[in-house]
């Protein structure tokens, strides 16, 4: 019998009707269950930026009893000879609540099936099966397919990974950003709101001799270690991007580093065989730090991603170098984005009353987020440094920076990253990261797939650019500079 023929025999004996109630009766339960666990129409809903950050219901809402993470900062005063801040104690708290029209959007349209009628007992047809708009001929063929990879895949799979992949794989053909989150890569998002970016788990050089860029360390346990992939193995793509002999080492970094928890898709291959396509979670994650130092009477700060703590810890950071600061240079290269409310927290800090991003959900009108609060470090002139990676609430910022004229922006034009991602809490384990809103800046003009365009654009290697930002900054610095120190904490 060929092949085809024996396909077809086998198909259609295992869809008889017998097999079709029954795996049907399996599939609505399923369905059933998990509406009746998960949608619930009091989970926090968080616009946030890149491959966004959001805590679940009770992890994203703080008590108001609970103390503030910058209350210990006591800060900020300055030398005599400048600006004394007032407290400044007031203004940090309220810059670190969050805003309840954008943090904690419920989106119960989402959540929560209108159908209060929905038949869950089984059918005596496939057609009665009442899932809302889903035809019956879609949910057949889905019978098919579960039924059928159940009988016929070479390795014996459970419904449970079935529906986890079913469920991974909807979300994914929405958008690159999308995407359901397992218990593991749900913590690592969480954490991310701390500090903490994450990787794959491998290490690649270029090789000339053989033309590809070649895998040449696999972590022990990594996302990469535990789909498989190994030492030698050649990694042609990285998302969308094909990786060929122009490509730098940096570049590969950044397109396989991300915001701890996210996912990407590579394509690798064992040499001389056919290429293939794995799905990993970023989840080998390491804490990042706001580094700062000083140049010349210049504050150097590296802020690598936007987390609830990121302003806290900038202006740690200052205070920490307790020496007169002439002018301020933001590095931002490479930044993949975080929480987007960070991102107008760290705003706050340069600019006074001022529109920061405009973003526009399906079915609300456009927000407008402001700075809040006073701008501490609005004396400091400022120069921004950012790359074909910096991204989404690293963009936010930037732009916002430049329309109001407060800094000049160098180094080449940002990613374009301009939607914003919730993450929904479908349980205590489980949650699902879905594209709720676009983002533009705050005059209107659009992000997504045109970026940033630097007021000054830098080329060659990215090494000497922190001397040619600070080149550009030194004629503009404070000839007395500000000093930051904390406040003595009353007795």
């Amino acid at each position: 019998m060929p092949p085809t023929s024996f396909v077809r025999s086998s198909l259609s004996k295992q869809l008889d009707q017998r097999v079709m109630k029954s795996s049907l009766a399996n599939i609505v339960s399923k369905f059933a269950f998990f509406k009746s666990l998960c949608f619930k129409p009091t989970l926090a809903m968080g616009l946030l930026g890149l491959c966004v950050v959001s805590m679940d219901a009770q992890a994203a809402v703080t008590s108001a009893d609970d103390a503030s993470p910058t209350s210990s900062l006591q800060l900020i005063s300055l030398n005599a000879d400048d600006i004394v801040a007032e407290d400044d104690t007031e203004m940090l708290n309220a810059a670190d609540e969050s805003d309840d029209s954008i943090d904690s959007m419920p989106d119960e349209s989402a959540l929560i099936d209108d159908d209060d009628n929905i038949d869950t007992s089984i059918p005596s047809e496939v057609a009665q099966v009442s899932l809302n708009a889903i035809s019956p001929e879609t949910l057949k063929t889905f019978v098919a397919v579960v039924d059928l990879v159940r009988r016929q895949y070479v390795d014996a799979v459970n419904d449970e990974e079935l529906f986890n992949n079913a469920m991974s794989g909807m979300l994914t053909k929405l958008d690159s950003h999308a995407e359901f989150l397992d218990a593991e890569a749900y913590e690592n998002l969480r954490a991310f709101t701390e500090g903490d970016v994450g990787d794959i788990g491998i290490q690649v050089t270029y090789q000339p001799d053989v033309g590809y860029w070649v895998i040449t360390e696999v972590i022990d346990d990594s996302p990469a270690d535990k789909k498989g992939i190994a030492v030698g193995d050649y990694l042609h793509q990285v998302g969308e991007f094909k990786l060929d002999e122009n490509r730098q080492s940096n570049d590969v970094e950044q397109l396989l580093t991300g915001i701890a928890g996210t996912q990407v898709d590579i394509i690798t291959s064992k040499a001389g065989r056919r290429k293939h396509t794995t799905t990993l979670q970023r989840n080998n994650s390491h804490p990042q730090i706001v580094e700062t130092k000083l140049v010349d009477g210049i504050a150097i700060v590296k802020l690598p991603a936007f987390q609830n703590n990121s302003r806290e810890k900038l202006l740690e950071g200052l205070i920490n170098l307790d020496a007169p600061i002439s002018g301020i240079l933001l590095d931002m290269r490479d930044n993949p984005g975080g929480v987007l409310t960070s991102a107008v927290s760290v705003a706050s800090l340069f600019m006074n009353d001022t529109d920061v991003v405009q973003v526009q959900a399906r079915q609300d009108k456009s927000r407008v987020l402001t700075t809040q609060g006073d701008a501490i470090l609005k004396p400091l002139p400022m120069v921004v440094l950012q790359n074909r990676y910096s991204a989404s609430a690293a963009e936010v910022l930037a732009s916002s920076l430049q329309a109001q004229k407060r800094a000049t922006i160098i180094g080449e034009v940002s990613y374009g990253k301009g939607s914003v991602q919730s993450v929904i809490p479908l349980n205590d384990e489980q949650a699902v990261k879905l594209t709720v809103a676009n983002y533009m800046t705050a005059s209107g003009r659009q992000i997504d797939g045109i970026g940033v365009e630097p007021d000054i654009t830098l080329s060659g290697s990215e090494s000497s650019w922190e001397q040619q930002a600070l080149d550009l900054l030194k004629p503009r610095a404070l000839d007395s500079g500000i000093r930051f120190i904390r406040k003595a904490t009353a007795n």
